[in-house]
């Protein structure tokens, strides 16, 4: 994409400068190589992922940089809010370079407000050893009901068939694949509705989930790659998990004894037709206070768009947004992921896993929309929903429920402490609420 620089942006040597924040792990390559091949711009690289600190250098008015990364979930909250430019104008024709899912996220009102820089397809993860043992082949599993009778068959062996201790962004990511829509914003960005309580996915996920926590089929006492996760997916405790196809590359470097185990299948949903959603992914964007707007698109324009800057990406383990790679030969015929000394392992014993993500990827619904406030709503999910899955009485008694349950015999807490419907109701007057002290106007 060929763009003037602006005058006045200049500084002594020439050249103009920008800063860009971001958590990508290939972003300093990309700096590189997009410094050598536009010698009059200076980029200065901030890895930096946290939106407290973005929030803190947009309200001082100073420190901000030029180009954010920004995961979906946030980029409405700083469009509605006039922090992230306007980019249509500069993106005309590029809605079919890009997956459905990915466009859409980036989109609001048929405007544009950021470029997709990676994408988070949902897939079924599983460890195919456990799951034989228990007698269940994985990969025949297409329905909710098929996923909660091998649910009980690794009960039986002793294992749980996945975690969860309450993270928004997977709740969100079922409520998606579910097909439900619970949030909607006005053309204006200036109304908000909120309708987790008659939402027809929402209620179908919640009473599926909540089945799955009362019968403790469920790990919810560790969180997704934390420590105690790492070890529990390692020693068998934990055979499964629906994520975006990042996890793919987590499994490689946080579980590498798991190698040649996990197999990956497209999601099981309630009927068993083929639906998914993005769980994670992430896009660059221009924030309106960038004194360097037009460098700064150049920028996103060349990691974004740019053909070798994907592939340099991808080569890194960032998971594409782009039509091109996910249906190229190479990139589906892959058979195994490359490890952190750059040795390709397969991880997946064989399969070509990325023939799954892509397909994954096709099935990605474009109706889901997230709140213009969604930071906060994830925040928030802990404290209300959260509640749902404190389900034992502290975690050192969490060993002696567990078996408890595996018995078919009810542990002397009370399960749950509040129920999944409970939270939701919580959540959403919280929500209400907040969007009404930021502005908006909340309806039904």
């Amino acid at each position: 994409m060929a763009m003037t620089l602006l005058s006045g942006c200049a500084q002594d040597d020439g050249r103009t400068r920008i800063t860009v924040w971001s958590w990508e792990p290939s972003m300093q390559l990309l700096v590189d190589r997009f410094e050598r091949l536009n010698p009059d711009v200076d980029v200065t690289l901030v890895e930096q992922s946290d939106y407290d600190l973005l929030n803190q250098a947009i309200q001082d008015g100073y420190g901000m940089p030029d180009v954010a990364q920004v995961e979906y979930y946030a980029l409405p909250q700083y469009a509605v809010s006039g922090q992230l430019r306007d980019i249509t104008d500069d993106t005309v024709g590029y809605g079919s370079f890009y997956t459905p899912g990915s466009w859409s996220s980036v989109r609001l009102d048929g405007r544009t407000f950021g470029v997709p820089l990676d994408s988070g397809p949902m897939a079924f993860f599983y460890n195919d050893e456990l799951f034989r043992e228990a007698g269940v082949d994985a990969s025949q599993i297409r329905t909710w009901d098929d996923y909660y009778r091998a649910a009980r068959k690794l009960k039986d062996i002793g294992v749980c068939i996945t975690s969860d201790s309450g993270e928004a962004s997977f709740y969100n990511s079922m409520i998606w694949l579910s097909g439900g829509t619970p949030y909607h914003t006005s053309r204006d960005g200036k109304e908000v509705s909120i309708t987790l309580d008659t939402d027809a996915g929402t209620r179908e996920f919640t009473q599926f989930w909540q089945r799955m926590l009362d019968e403790g089929l469920v790990d919810t006492t560790v969180s997704t790659r934390s420590q105690s996760w790492r070890q529990a997916v390692g020693d068998g405790r934990i055979a499964s998990m629906f994520a975006g196809a990042w996890m793919a590359s987590v499994l490689m470097a946080e579980v590498p004894g798991g190698a040649g185990l996990w197999r990956v299948a497209q999601m099981p949903t309630k009927y068993g037709n083929y639906a998914n959603a993005e769980n994670g992914g992430s896009a660059l964007g221009v924030l309106s206070s960038s004194r360097k707007p037009q460098a700064a698109m150049r920028f996103v324009d060349f990691v974004c768009h740019d053909v070798d800057s994907i592939e340099l990406r991808v080569a890194h383990g960032a998971f594409p947004a782009d039509n091109a790679t996910l249906g190229s030969a190479a990139f589906r015929g892959r058979t195994t992921v490359a490890d952190g000394r750059g040795i390709d392992i397969a991880y997946f014993g064989g399969q070509r896993y990325n023939e799954v993500f892509t397909e994954a990827a096709s099935h990605v619904g474009t109706r889901y929309h997230y709140l213009p406030f969604d930071v906060y709503a994830q925040e928030d999910f802990h404290a209300t929903v959260g509640a749902a899955y404190q389900w034992v009485r502290d975690e050192a008694d969490y060993a002696h429920d567990l078996q408890l349950y595996r018995e078919d015999r009810k542990p002397e807490a009370p399960f749950p402490m509040v129920t999944l419907h409970d939270g939701i109701l919580a959540w959403q007057a919280d929500l209400k609420e907040y969007g009404t002290n930021q502005g908006f106007t909340v309806v039904d």
